[in-house]
């Protein structure tokens, strides 16, 4: 029992293989706990209420062949997307522009801290009769949920940048925009980066309350009207459970970005499992396939973006067709993946 004494340590960090070895008992944990609660003629908790697992994975089948479920999952994540790239546009020079200068800083902070106290679904209707019920209004509606969340935080981050760092570059001789470029700037940026993961959640709570409006699909869309409809709680059940799945695989994407753009932030991390020695080789795996996995995607992208413009594989265009008025997100995104690989190269054959 003393080797698993480090279970019951105050902040003990789980490791290796342990971590997965810990999800997979939670998962089934809650599986076996949902299993007793919905089993047998007479279960505990009506179906009504709670489904079985074996309905819910039923679920995904009916989805996907009676709701077009692939297209309804592009059109979200394509909306969450544009969402966070309109947010970041607003944000980053606003918040620096307040964050940095006192005249924006006394003129606008107190503005910004009150607006954390707007109830977002009350603006709704203003947002409907400014943009219409479609995709642009839907898009800055969830851009300014993000927005009101991202820019004190962005202040916060500049207020947090060490006197350290600010110390030395003064002391060299930098100028204003020199230390606006190599402290002030990346310092925020290594950590907005969390942030913006953080932020996923919410963004997908606001995308289900705005697809309801102008039924031009989506998740939102699905849980709403289809399902709620047919009074079909094991597919509300399975439209939850992907939004959670996408939300895990959005996050591991931006922590791929992120590890790739910030490699400093790790470190640390990684010089120390190295010299214990305690790198896995799962790790190392998961490393590898998310290389691979990134990579492949840019030329399948590729291939199916030069057929948007020449039709070489036919008339039919699936770039359009899964993401509509929404695909220069997804093109945006892309390009952000190839600057990234990119100047990783670069940045590898220079230190070479």
């Amino acid at each position: 029992m003393a080797s698993l004494a480090w279970l019951f340590d105050l902040r003990g960090e789980v490791k290796g293989k342990s971590s997965y070895l810990l999800l997979g008992l939670g998962l089934g944990f809650l599986l076996f706990i949902w299993v007793i609660l919905t089993m047998g003629a007479q279960p505990l908790v009506p179906s009504g209420i709670l489904p079985q697992p074996v309905k819910v994975v039923n679920a995904f089948g009916d989805l996907w062949y009676d709701n077009d479920l692939l297209r309804n999952v592009t059109t979200s994540y394509a909306l969450n997307l544009g969402g966070y790239v309109k947010a970041l546009l607003w944000s980053i020079p606003l918040g620096f522009l307040i964050g940095l200068f006192p005249l924006f800083r006394g003129s606008f902070q107190h503005i910004v801290n009150a607006l954390r106290y707007l109830p977002l679904t009350a603006v709704t209707s203003l947002f409907i009769v400014w943009f219409g019920i479609y995709t642009e209004m839907k898009m800055n509606f969830l851009a300014f949920g993000i927005f009101l969340y991202l820019l004190p935080t962005i202040i916060q981050r500049i207020d947090e940048v060490e006197d350290v760092y600010l110390t030395t570059v003064y002391t060299l001789g930098a100028s204003k925009w020199q230390t606006f470029t190599s402290v002030y700037f990346p310092a925020v940026m290594s950590k907005l980066s969390d942030d913006i993961r953080v932020l996923t959640a919410i963004s997908w709570t606001y995308i289900i309350v705005i697809e309801n409006i102008g039924s031009e699909g989506g998740i939102g869309f699905l849980l709403h009207g289809p399902s709620a409809r047919q009074g079909r709680v094991d597919k509300m059940f399975a439209l939850l459970i992907l939004i959670m799945l996408i939300g895990v695989a959005q996050d591991r994407v931006f922590k791929y970005l992120d590890r790739k753009l910030f490699p400093h932030k790790y470190q640390l991390k990684e010089n120390a499992a190295s010299k214990s020695q305690t790198v896995s080789l799962l790790s190392d795996t998961l490393g590898f396939i998310g290389n691979v996995v990134a990579y492949a995607s840019l030329f399948i992208y590729m291939l199916l973006a030069i057929n948007e413009v020449t039709g070489i594989f036919g008339h039919f265009r699936p770039l359009h067709y899964f993401f509509g008025d929404r695909l220069w997100v997804i093109n945006l995104g892309f390009l952000l993946v190839a600057f990234v690989i990119v100047y990783r190269w670069i940045k590898n054959k220079i230190k070479a």
